[in-house]
């Protein structure tokens, strides 16, 4: 064989070697992009680089696989929902109070359901395997709790943080359309409309 035939299937090997691992990359990168949504941009300007950024995110899913996440039993789900309720009735007379009853309820659903529960960004990192869409919610109402604890929360703040605490919340327990419809009425407001809703 010639030997410049051979360079020649060498380096078309070589390329081919290249492009397969570019396409891998990609598709990578694509398939966390689209995993994580949100989260995969937050996690690549905190990392300053894409591939250190991916790296943590596998290793989140890596961990993630490795917990025993399990559904609420139904009895525990109706009394986290009963819960929540009544903290979202508290809020009108005692909005600080509730915002830190809303944190203790999302913490025992994510204890609950299998998350560790230890740190606090140890949470939100395994949260945002299942839930990417609402991390940035449950960090914005940890924010506020933590401000709340300062007394530095203003009551709009903290009605800010209850909204983001119940977006993750509904993800936790798997809230869908019954369940917000069976929320009980506690005569202070008008039940919302269909169109509110």
């Amino acid at each position: 064989m010639d030997t410049g035939l051979l360079v020649a299937i060498l380096i078309v090997l070589a390329l081919l070697v290249v492009l397969a691992l570019v396409a891998g990359r990609q598709r990578r990168s694509r398939r966390l992009r689209e995993q994580f949504g949100p989260e995969y941009d937050r996690t690549v300007a905190e990392a300053g680089d894409r591939k250190e950024a991916e790296s943590v995110l596998q290793e989140r899913t890596a961990r993630r696989q490795q917990l025993d996440i399990v559904p609420l039993d139904p009895a525990d789900r109706a009394r986290y929902l009963e819960s929540w309720w009544q903290t979202q009735a508290r809020f009108v007379d005692e909005p600080a109070e509730a915002t830190r009853e809303a944190d203790r309820l999302i913490t025992a659903v994510m204890r609950d359901r299998g998350y560790p529960i230890d740190d606090f960004e140890q949470r939100a990192a395994d949260v945002s395997v299942d839930h990417p869409q609402v991390v940035d919610d449950y960090r914005a109402a940890q924010a506020i709790a933590a401000a709340n604890e300062r007394s530095e929360a203003s009551t709009e703040d903290l009605r800010q943080a209850l909204v983001h605490y119940r977006s993750l919340f509904e993800e936790l327990l798997e809230v869908d359309r019954d369940d917000q419809d069976r929320q009980p009425y506690d005569g202070r407001a008008d039940r919302p409309t269909e169109e509110a809703r």
